[in-house]
């Protein structure tokens, strides 16, 4: 026999329809407090070691130190990367400041503008070393819950969160990122172009306590075509940095010691 839901029961149903859809968690929220993890919010320093592997073996090596500090007026991260090695490299320097990113090569004694999205080793772009508030230059939506596996093929409970560049100048034009809903910890993120292809797919691994927080240290970065490319960030020697306003001048490059 066919059970009929009684009439006066319907709007209870949809009014608990709308709670839920009420309680969706909100995006740019969750967006900062996982910036929040990934970057301190007081000047410091770190080293970046980035190790280029294809199908499982290592080709090239890079070591920065980074210096980083929060712009006061913007709210986003102004950036000074120092290149330590190898040694054909050592002493030339990335500065960003705002969406604007510059390159200084001592032997010539010039500062050129470059793009963010130009790769600097591997999978790894320009963009992608500097220090960046994701919540600044990217509007997010709460895209659904999602089981992902991580970077130890571990099984994680994830928030899917939608990105979109708020300026053409970002280093990508969007972004996916799946956040463990248990910790809001970053677990892995899928990096687009305008067009829509994935340029790489990123997970973040290796958490540990740096500067009163626990952050990833470690960054898998796999190529969205050719998955035998592989280049992982690894992240080092964190310390809080009185970094003089000075050093964060474009005009400043060429007398830059940070000794």
């Amino acid at each position: 026999m066919a059970h009929y839901m009684p009439a006066r029961w319907l709007p209870a149903m949809f009014l608990s329809i709308s709670i839920v859809a009420a309680a969706a968690p909100n995006a740019q929220q969750l967006l900062e407090a996982s910036d929040a993890m990934r970057n301190p919010d007081r000047p410091f320093s770190l080293t970046t070691t980035l190790i280029d592997f294809h199908e499982g073996r290592q080709t090239d090596q890079d070591t920065l130190t980074v210096y980083s500090k929060i712009d006061a007026d913007s709210g986003q991260y102004r950036s000074l990367i120092r290149f330590d090695s190898p040694a054909r490299d050592a002493g030339k320097l990335l500065f960003k400041s705002g969406l604007d990113l510059w390159f200084y090569d001592p032997s010539s004694q010039a500062s050129v503008r470059i793009s963010p999205q130009q790769r600097l080793l591997g999978q790894a772009a320009n963009g992608d070393v500097v220090t960046v508030n994701w919540a600044h230059d990217y509007a997010a939506s709460f895209a659904g819950e999602q089981d992902i596996a991580d970077g130890d093929r571990q099984l994680k409970h994830c928030y899917e969160l939608a990105l979109v560049a708020r300026s053409p100048q970002a280093t990508y034009h969007s972004i996916d990122l799946w956040l463990d809903v248990a910790t809001q910890r970053p677990v892995k993120a899928r990096f687009h172009a305008e067009s829509g292809t994935v340029l790489k797919v990123s997970y973040f691994r290796r958490f540990q306590e740096e500067l009163g927080a626990v952050r990833p240290t470690e960054i898998v970065i796999i190529d969205g075509l050719i998955p035998d490319w592989i280049t992982v960030m690894r992240y080092s020697n964190y310390a809080w940095k009185d970094i003089p306003e000075a050093w964060m001048q474009r005009d400043y490059l060429a007398r830059f010691h940070p000794d």
